[in-house]
């Protein structure tokens, strides 16, 4: 007998240490949760253990379904339950729509008895009990004969098996079975009123049976509240599957490194390069990316053999800081990178502290100004496919039978038949696709102007004194062939020469119409008059004055467009030269 691999998940039993090598196969991704099961009412409830599974056997590399799914239960429900057919959660969620059924449901009762599956108050289930049981090589073998494969076939490392908790229940006086995954499309249907009465069940219980601890086949490890209800997105997208792979562990995520980063509260856009084989209108493919428990789907995505497509979504980022793991699916045969990790940070606090009158910097020496990362221009492009017309005649030859009747001299009948070759062809468009490439470009540009603050009295329109406050106005604009797929800048932050161009900078305030923005300072809680205005130190010497202005988020499907930005003022003398001291009357 095998050894397969020992469970690698942390709440896995350990393998070979309580029982023989041969007793587990493959990898256990599920975790679960749930709580208490609230009330229904006379004609919409759920009795605890009414519960099962659906169980679909998945190529690892395509995603795609290579079995029929099979309902397992240890009841017995109706045959003439409503149902929705053997659908699984991925065939959802490349767009087929609900199909109801009445009767003619079809299930097993397997030869080892499922554990409970859905909790209840009374009747907590056990995920190490669902997990043991998904990962036990007789259950494996039973699994393996339900659906028609062989057991060395399914666990030879190209297969994936998707399991998927039933719930079989009663709503407004019909008895249902339904997945998970049916239940939230279900409730979108009747506008929420499944929700209502049952959603303690359909809602909560029955998707958080079944979660992944890691994220598989394009969806995301679960990270949300494990007791209290999902939302219908949330459930579609992320909650309601486990997966049992036959592989070796995936490499847990680098947490330190991240394909993103990205400023709070902001809009910006992700992009995949998709690639492999042709997609074109015969075999379209389709991406979706899993951002915060929000599925964003772009359909039609084209290109041709031995190319790619650039494809891109849209979003808007969180108001707090986080790592935000974002899941893309590809539907239709193409592959991209699967798993994208974004660091959304927030450039807002870092204001420079209260100056005062008798600050001192005896050891002030000027840093050189910082160059980051500047990107004034990018490209990116769509293919669109075209039909050729191949007009070919198709030959195909029938034989045309004739028959000629004739008497002879005796009076004797006579028939003869013969026939000649008749091409009954037609005429077939054998055509190809064809593809353009349409190309779109976009550019940043801006300025940077310092002014010293109108109240300071002695300055003028390029030198002040020191002590005194400046003002700042940037402004930007872009220009784009695809003023959809871009962005505005958004963000711009601006560093001081007497802080070395880091440590302290200022957030500026923006303002956005169309693709155009302009900054300016905050206004500042240390000017007497609450100006938008930045301090310059009393101590600072005569000479140039150099702030420093980092453009950015201006996001493009190429990425992220920025500019280093610089303006300058002359310092000339302190503010005290301001000040006369006379004699009081």
């Amino acid at each position: 007998m095998r050894k397969i691999l020992a469970l690698f998940l942390s709440l896995a039993i350990l393998v070979g240490t309580t029982m023989p090598a041969f007793a587990a196969t493959g990898e256990g991704n599920i975790d679960g949760g749930g709580g208490n099961m609230g009330n229904g009412n006379s004609s919409s409830y759920w009795n605890p253990g009414m519960d099962g599974v659906r169980v679909t056997v998945i190529n690892a590399e395509s995603h795609a379904i290579v079995t029929t799914p099979v309902d397992l239960t240890n009841k017995s429900p109706s045959t003439g339950i409503i149902h929705f057919g053997k659908v699984c959660k991925l065939t959802y969620n490349s767009g087929r729509t609900l199909s109801p059924v009445v009767g003619g449901y079809s299930y097993r009762n397997p030869s080892q008895s499922l554990p409970r599956i859905i909790s209840s108050g009374s009747y907590p289930a056990s995920i190490d009990a669902i997990r043991s049981y998904f990962t036990d090589e007789q259950v494996i073998r039973s699994l393996a004969g339900y659906v028609g494969m062989n057991f060395d076939t399914l666990i030879n490392g190209d297969y994936k098996i998707v399991i998927e908790p039933i719930a079989y229940l009663n709503y407004d006086g019909q008895q249902f079975a339904m997945t998970a995954t049916e239940a939230a499309l279900y409730d979108q249907v009747v506008s929420g009123d499944l929700r209502y009465w049952m959603g303690s069940l359909t809602h909560q219980n029955l998707p958080l049976a079944i979660f992944l601890e890691e994220a598989d086949l394009g969806y995301p490890a679960w990270s949300g509240s494990t007791t209290s209800k999902a939302s219908n997105e949330q459930i579609i997208s992320s909650l309601g599957i486990g997966i049992v792979r036959f592989n070796d562990e995936l490499e847990p995520p680098d947490v330190n490194e991240f394909d993103y980063e990205y400023r709070v509260d902001t809009d910006v856009i992700t992009s995949v390069e998709v690639s492999g084989g042709q997609s074109d209108p015969d075999n379209p493919v389709t991406v979706q990316f899993v951002i915060e428990g929000s599925t964003y789907t772009v359909s039609n995505v084209y290109y041709p053999d031995g190319d790619s497509q650039l494809v891109w979504v849209k979003w808007h980022t969180p108001d707090e800081p986080c790592v935000c793991t974002i899941q893309v699916r590809v539907l239709g045969g193409g592959t991209a990178q699967s798993t994208i990790t974004a660091n959304i940070v927030d450039l807002d606090g870092n204001d420079p502290p209260n100056p005062v009158a008798d600050d001192r910097n005896d050891t002030f020496t000027l840093a050189d100004i910082p160059e980051k990362e500047e990107v004034s221009s990018a490209s990116w492009g769509i293919w669109s496919p075209w039909w050729q017309e191949n007009w070919v005649w198709v030959e195909n030859w029938e034989k045309c039978w004739h028959t000629d009747r004739w008497t002879d001299s005796e009076g004797k009948s006579h028939t003869d038949r013969w026939y000649h070759w008749v091409d009954n062809g037609w005429w077939e468009d054998q055509g190809w696709w064809e593809f353009d490439y349409n190309a779109y470009t976009a550019s940043l540009t801006a300025t940077m102007v310092i002014t010293p603050d109108n109240l300071s009295p002695t300055a003028s329109s390029s030198a002040l004194k020191s002590g005194y406050g400046i003002q700042q106005s940037v402004t930007a604009s872009v220009s784009t062939t695809q003023s959809s797929a871009v962005t505005a800048a958004q963000n711009a932050v601006t560093y001081f020469p007497e802080f070395n161009y880091e440590g302290f900078w200022r957030l500026l305030d923006r303002s956005i119409s169309g693709k155009r923005s302009t900054f300016a300072f905050k206004d500042n809680p240390y000017s007497t008059y609450n100006r938008p205005t930045h301090f310059t130190p009393i101590w600072y010497p005569d000479g140039s004055y150099t702030p420093y202005t980092w453009l950015l988020d201006c996001w493009t499907p190429a990425g992220m467009l920025s500019l280093n930005l610089t303006d300058a003022l002359r310092i000339s003398g302190d503010l005290w030269e301001d000040w006369h001291i006379a004699p009081a009357t």
